[in-house]
């Protein structure tokens, strides 16, 4: 098994302020798969994501990606963990303003030792002809293709996803997507992707529902649709 996630929980807070915003997830992930995590705002999606990533820490449970395990990490360590193993995808762009397309890509491939070849990547993301344009210059769906450059030029392990079309139009979305879809098809990358959006689920090889804190569902999705099929 390739990501394992056993009975994580994380509260905030302390006394009669605690809340237990996870209350023991575990689920597991196959190399290559996408996994879609689902649930109202609230049920724990985005700290689940954020533990994963080492950014968050846990309470009790285990991470472990391809043999590691975070729970017992220093802060280097959790570093060298992030910069070996994820690929971040955020709702934000996050792009740096003064530096181009090309540029904000290479900031992702200057932290590994095993980065994809830039030129193809460039051309995978269709962004060939922006990518000695600045962010300001570029669409939203040109800045997400950057930001999806930067994060997947390193050739993650694990590439995590937070509502990464939230701030797009249903085109664009759809276009993203698809993207998304040819990155995993072709480098063999495992995404777990947070969404609120019923219908980007049905792309998922996974789909795990989450509730206040605990999953209500982990279900094989064996009618996948294709992301240019989507209705969104």
């Amino acid at each position: 098994m390739f990501i394992e996630i056993d009975d994580i929980k994380k509260s905030y807070g302390a006394g009669e302020n605690k809340f237990q915003v996870l209350k023991g997830i575990s689920f597991k992930v196959n190399k290559g798969e996408m996994v879609v995590l689902l649930g109202p705002s609230g049920s724990g999606k985005s700290t689940l994501l954020n533990i994963i990533g080492g950014i968050d820490t846990l309470d009790s449970g285990r991470v472990g990606i391809d043999g590691e395990y975070i729970e017992n990490m220093s802060e280097k360590e959790r570093i060298a963990y992030r910069r070996k193993n994820l690929g971040y995808i955020f709702q934000s762009y996050n792009l740096i303003p003064n530096l181009t397309v090309r540029e904000n890509i290479e900031v992702g491939e200057y932290l590994s030792k095993n980065h994809l070849d830039i030129d193809e990547l460039i051309d995978v993301l269709g962004l060939k002809k922006h990518q000695d344009k600045i962010p300001n210059q570029l669409s939203g769906g040109q800045q997400q293709r950057t930001s999806i450059g930067r994060a997947i030029i390193k050739n993650p392990n694990l590439l995590l996803c937070d509502e990464p079309t939230g701030a797009l139009d249903s085109d664009t979305s759809k276009q993203i997507l698809e993207l998304i879809e040819k990155v995993k098809n072709k480098y063999n990358t495992s995404i777990i992707m947070v969404t609120h959006n019923e219908n980007i689920a049905k792309m998922a090889d996974v789909i795990i529902r989450l509730k206040d804190g605990v999953i209500i569902s982990n279900e094989i999705n064996n009618n996948k649709v294709k992301a240019s099929e989507l209705e969104l």
